[in-house]
């Protein structure tokens, strides 16, 4: 008899497979908040805002991102679901489609720029160390090594990596990286200049604010499929908050200093690594490159759980295909492409997890078996269409205030007013009242 899979996206996880407790997602969270990308997005908030400034957008729009996080997280241990099949609860069977389809876009598209990302800084770095015309520089080389790694990874899935791998070890390798990264800084710069320094006006705050909060909020679509698995809520909502803000705070300051102190205010990537890579013969900054590959992992793992709820296929079969074809993207298109297009797919998730936390903790009141068995919830659907709707017109018309927290508090004002409006006649149908 064959052995069903313990990722299968449509089951709910039995309670003797939910082995995660804060212990391990803090470690899994605290691995995602530190990144290549989160040094970059730092460096990004340097020029236009100064230090002080930045720091500031940095902890506000964190904070208020993991809180939100955290809260999604609490869904996958409440229900045992992925996020793509727990939407179903939300949003009908057939509206979980669109956002299935969507997420699958998304992640292959991340997984992609992931590898990009990986490749183009392990080719700076072996240049540095190896001279620029020695094989090591090959961008095919490290496309195809990147891709096998974070294909392995996902694969493998998130119960042996975490476990076996990232809880065991790799979580010191990172602290030991990033205290590194902090000494190097604390000892090289002069700390009050760094302080006083202030930004050109270029960069908004509220803009700031927005960039900062983007980071945890781009994980919502991906974070049931891990804390599925979680043993109690308040240890997946402790865990994952917390090891993602100190993560994701740390890194993205390290980012802003380090631009500052080092890299002449410039926010392009090259100038910053070679920046990083002064630091403890470049090993630090390895550190963090080999731990981008579990950002991919994520990415390719999680678009095989999406596909997981369309397909009649196992998850690890999906994550193989799927790893391959984002090594094949990554290693024919330039990153250039990926960026609009990325951004404007992600622009739906903030508002449709407005929709999601305000059904599943206010009107469901955390019951699954309190969602209506219906194809499509209607008023869900139109409250997640304004929430993506505003924010196309705040990107658009009113950048400096920022799009991402407004157009998610629309779309969970709307589900809380239509939902108590037009929502309790489909739950009695239901015999869910």
């Amino acid at each position: 008899m064959t052995t069903p899979s313990p990722y299968a996206p449509d089951v709910a996880v039995p309670a003797e497979r939910r082995v995660f407790g804060a212990r391990d997602l803090f470690s899994l969270w605290f691995s995602f908040g530190i990144g290549l990308m989160v040094l970059q997005l730092g460096a990004l908030l340097a020029p236009g805002l100064g230090m002080s400034a930045a720091l500031l957008a940095i902890l506000c729009g964190t904070l208020v991102g993991v809180l939100l996080l955290g809260a999604v997280a609490v869904i996958g241990s409440d229900t045992g679901l992925s996020s793509m099949a727990a939407l179903k609860l939300s949003l009908g069977s057939r509206g979980a489609v669109l956002p299935a389809l969507l997420n699958l876009l998304q992640l292959v598209g991340w997984g992609a720029f992931e590898i990009i990302v990986m490749r183009d800084a392990a080719s700076l770095l072996a240049g540095k160390a190896f001279g620029a015309d020695s094989g090591w520089t090959s961008p095919l080389l490290w496309t195809l090594f990147f891709g096998a790694l974070a294909t392995f990874l996902a694969v493998t899935g998130p119960l042996t990596f975490v476990r076996r791998v990232l809880r065991k070890w790799g979580i010191w390798l990172l602290l030991g990286a990033c205290v590194w990264l902090t000494w190097n800084l604390l000892a090289k710069a002069d700390l009050a200049a760094l302080w006083a320094s202030r930004g050109d006006g270029s960069l908004p705050f509220a803009l700031g604010f927005d960039i900062a909060i983007a980071m945890p909020l781009s994980w919502l679509p991906l974070i049931a499929d891990y804390s599925r698995f979680g043993k109690r809520a308040g240890g997946v909502f402790a865990g994952t908050a917390v090891g993602f803000f100190l993560g994701n705070v740390w890194l993205m300051s390290l980012g802003v200093a380090y631009t500052l102190a080092f890299a002449g205010s410039s926010a392009e990537a090259n100038t910053l690594l070679l920046a990083l890579a002064g630091a403890g013969l470049g090993i630090p900054l390895l550190l963090i490159l080999l731990d981008e590959s579990e950002n991919a992992f994520a990415d390719i793992h999680s678009a095989a759980v999406s596909v997981g709820i369309l397909l009649p296929l196992k998850v690890e079969q999906l994550a193989l295909a799927i790893g391959l074809l984002c090594t094949l993207i990554a290693g024919l298109a330039p990153l250039a492409e990926y960026q609009n297009f990325l951004l404007l797919i992600g622009s739906v998730f903030a508002p449709l997890f407005g929709v999601v936390l305000v059904d599943h903790f206010v009107l469901r009141r955390r019951r699954a078996e309190a969602a209506p068995r219906v194809a499509l919830r209607w008023d869900t659907l139109l409250a997640w269409g304004c929430g993506v709707v505003l924010y196309h017109l705040l990107a658009h018309f009113a950048p400096q205030i920022g799009a991402s927290l407004p157009a998610l508090l629309l779309a969970g004002g709307l589900q809380f007013a239509l939902g108590r409006a037009f929502g309790a006649q489909a739950l009695a149908k239901a015999g869910a009242l």
